[in-house]
């Protein structure tokens, strides 16, 4: 096998008239990373500032987390923190944005809920921190036994009879 040098394929195409051979394009693999929205890393920045928060001792009427927080002082201060204003009622949140149905629940949406006693107004909020239509997790301040910010099933009792909706609070 004879080997041909580059200078010499090139003379033999101007002698024919032909023009020398251009670059060879050596094609590299293409490694596919997935795509992340900035919103899906927010709503992932905003659980992960939550979490900061487990065990803090509710307190009610506070969004201050030295003194504890309430459910919607919690949801509140957690989402001011991204620059995301909220109601600062659990009540202002009955009439906020697009209700969502379980397979459109994702992390980082507002899950709204009737009070604990009285089911003609609201009452609770949390924060979806698991995202798994109606066996999803959620992050709140409970004022129930526990008195802190905790992570619940919305799945159990207590919470699937007071489900009144969930909401979108980070794509409007």
């Amino acid at each position: 096998m004879k080997i041909v040098s580059i200078p010499f394929l090139a003379l033999f195409f101007l002698a024919c008239g032909k023009e020398k051979p251009g670059p060879v394009a050596v094609q590299t693999p293409v490694i596919e990373t997935p795509v992340t929205s900035s919103n899906e890393i927010k709503r992932a920045e905003i659980i992960a500032f939550a979490k900061k928060y487990l065990g803090t001792a509710y307190c009610y009427a506070s969004s201050d987390p030295k003194k504890g927080f309430d459910c919607s002082g919690f949801v509140n201060f957690v989402f001011n923190n991204f620059e995301i204003e909220l109601p600062r009622s659990s009540s202002g949140f009955a009439n906020i944005g697009k209700t969502l149905k379980p397979d459109e629940f994702r992390v980082g949406d507002v899950l709204v809920f009737y009070g604990y006693r009285d089911r003609n107004s609201i009452g609770h909020v949390g924060i979806i921190c698991e995202a798994n239509g109606m066996k999803s997790k959620f992050i709140h301040s409970s004022s129930g036994k526990e008195m802190a910010v905790i992570i619940s099933d919305l799945d159990s009792d207590q919470y699937t009879k007071r489900f009144y909706k969930c909401v979108d609070v980070i794509s409007e």
